[in-house]
């Protein structure tokens, strides 16, 4: 009975550690921001460009910049002119905006 009562506990601990590391996991992969907005810093759009690069659009005060992300770096690929408003940002989805800046700069 005793050594019942140690499986049972062991059991029970070793389920409960798995379902801490699962739930880690899972917030991990569903990259749930830590903080919406940091002092006028904040990520307007982003998509997947591969398994683990993505293509954001940053609002930093009044101004609006396209930077591409991977494990190894962060780079600037250019300073929108125009910045996109609340309308535009829920009128079209972040590809068609992102083919059409990129056009955009292309000219």
């Amino acid at each position: 009975s005793s050594q019942f009562d140690w499986a049972t506990t062991f059991g029970s601990l070793l389920f409960v550690i798995a379902l801490i590391l699962l739930m880690a996991w899972l917030l991990k992969r569903m990259r749930v921001p830590t903080m919406a907005n940091q002092k006028g810093l904040s990520v307007v759009r982003q998509i997947a460009v591969g398994t683990r690069e993505r293509i954001v659009i940053v609002q930093a005060g009044e101004e609006q910049f396209l930077v591409g992300i991977t494990p190894q770096s962060i780079q600037l690929i250019s300073k929108l002119d125009k910045p996109l408003s609340q309308e535009e940002l829920a009128a079209s989805p972040f590809a068609n905006q992102l083919t059409q800046l990129l056009k955009k700069n292309d000219k």
